[in-house]
């Protein structure tokens, strides 16, 4: 084992001509960055860029190819994520990785119970995750059954199980992509508390204000190569966005359509309720028109659009769609009738990961490709094969497992088995989720595409400024109802945010 010179840098952890691959896929090439205790030094990049193969690098998920990796000035060899913990270096993970069975104490506290005798101690257990809860100001019941959970407090679940621990080093690997805006806010005072009592911060976000208004140190990354490490206010927006994509940032959002709102909806909700989620929802929706859907987590958002799909079914009221008035409620109607869903999460409610693209995208429409002899595999692979193309998902062979496309192509994946289904109306919940700048602009062009083919869009995002940028209208919800309805010069950030806040009405 060598030993890295660390005079006067502070460095808890270093990579030296670090490499990774998988496959022909060059994740990170010669890489050489340190991360100092008591600085919050956040990666940038689009998506491959070699983010989150660093973040595994330092936890124990990934082995490096060659190069080394220093921890305290002296070279290891990390090969689990149990060696990375024994050294201080734990993370939280953009996908959670949970005990959807058990309670959050037991989650929290999970490889470091406590013991009496040869037995568990819940009663020590329970007052271990209700300390970690005060120290951090993060409080959740401690005897919920996390499935039971919504996400963003799954989230928290996973902060609070890092932070039972002896954490000299935290990776927050998308921490704020399941987070509402004031509970992002909430977490950065975390972060930035967690740093000034001397851990050290590996920060991977595609939020740049975030990244720029959080960090002391930022590292650029493209095609697995560090392009340069500054600090924060040597950065801007646009110096990041040029860096990470090679150009100037130019126009995110497409150019909004004009709504025809004189013709009659096609789609149209009065009074709809389903208890403990929603109350006397009703609005309208026209062809063509991207609608968007705000509020804080947990004001009912997804919820209300998976009874529209007819995942749920609501206690009163109705839905027409395409001016027929549903009786009937379940996702085969709903996809038969013309509506698509691109859910809130591509790896639990999405994709099945493990399969080939093609079953993905396909797996929905078999119908379509039905012979005397089965499916018709030859016609099943043209189309899908077409509308890759039109999406634009970059991959290999329609054979691959999803699992091997990054983040932003997996979620265009969505996008295109929801075309194949040539949708009247698309419901898109956080479509652009935990994906780079570069994605999310090619997103906003499938969901203006859609606009303009006629197709009408219901969207949900905890992003107001996609919210802002893409919508013609906006519907905000607070506490299962809707307070706000907004058009045109209306729809601000202040506007959509005081109603978020207040309480729901028609």
């Amino acid at each position: 084992m060598g030993r890295l010179d660390t005079k006067n840098t502070k460095a808890l952890v270093a990579f030296k001509e670090a490499n990774k691959s998988f496959g022909a896929t060059k994740a990170l090439i010669n890489c050489n960055i340190s991360f100092k205790l008591g600085c919050i030094h956040s990666l940038v990049g689009e998506n491959g860029a070699g983010k989150s193969t660093l973040g595994k690098l330092i936890l124990g998920a990934h082995t490096l190819d060659s190069g080394q990796m220093y921890v305290d000035g002296d070279e290891v060899a990390i090969s689990s994520p149990v060696q990375s913990v024994n050294l201080g270096l734990v993370g939280i993970s953009q996908e959670l990785s949970l005990l959807a069975s058990r309670s959050v104490t037991d989650n929290i506290v999970m490889g470091r119970e406590k013991n009496f005798g040869p037995f568990v101690s819940d009663k020590v257990n329970r007052e271990t995750a209700l300390d970690v809860m005060e120290k951090y100001d993060i409080f959740l019941e401690p005897d919920a059954i996390v499935g039971t959970l919504s996400v963003a407090e799954q989230q928290k679940v996973e902060i609070l199980r890092a932070l039972n621990s002896e954490a000299r080093l935290i990776v927050f690997d998308e921490p704020t992509a399941r987070l509402a805006s004031h509970e992002a806010e909430k977490l950065h005072l975390l972060v930035r508390t967690l740093a000034e009592n001397g851990a050290a911060i590996v920060y991977i976000s595609h939020f740049l204000e975030e990244v720029l208004k959080i960090s002391d140190e930022i590292s650029l990354l493209r095609n697995g190569e560090l392009i340069r490490t500054n600090k924060s206010s040597y950065e801007t927006k646009n110096s990041l966005i040029e860096g990470m994509t090679g150009k100037e940032q130019g126009t995110l959002y497409p150019k909004k359509l004009a709504v025809k709102r004189f013709e009659d909806p096609i789609l149209k909700v009065e009074n709809l309720t389903r208890k403990g989620e929603f109350k006397d929802i009703s609005f309208e929706l026209y062809k063509g028109e991207i609608l968007g859907l705000a509020g804080l987590v947990g004001s009912g958002r997804s919820e209300l659009a998976h009874t529209i799909y007819g995942d749920t079914m609501p206690d009163s009221g109705d839905i027409t769609f395409c001016e027929e008035k549903l009786t009937s409620y379940d996702v085969a109607t709903s996809i038969k009738m013309g509506m698509a869903l691109v859910p809130e999460s591509r790896r639990s409610q999405g994709l099945i990961l493990s399969r080939p693209l093609l079953e993905n995208i396909s797996l929905p429409h078999l119908k379509k490709f039905a012979s005397l002899f089965g499916v018709n595999k030859s016609k099943e692979r043209q189309e899908v094969i077409l509308k890759c193309e039109q999406t634009k998902v970059k991959y290999r062979s329609i054979e691959d497992e999803a699992e091997y496309l990054s983040g932003g192509n997996q979620q265009k994946l969505l996008f295109t088995r929801a075309a194949m289904g040539k949708p009247k109306l698309l419901i898109a919940d956080e479509p652009t989720r935990g994906v780079d700048i570069g994605a999310k602009r090619a997103i906003y062009e499938l969901i203006s595409k859609r606009s303009e083919v006629g197709e009408s869009v219901l969207l949900i995002s905890s992003e107001i400024e996609e919210i802002i940028g893409i919508s013609n209208r906006v519907l905000v919800m607070s506490r299962g109802s809707i307070s706000a309805e907004l058009r045109g010069s209306e729809i601000t950030k202040k506007a959509i945010m005081e109603a978020a806040f207040r309480e729901g009405n028609q």
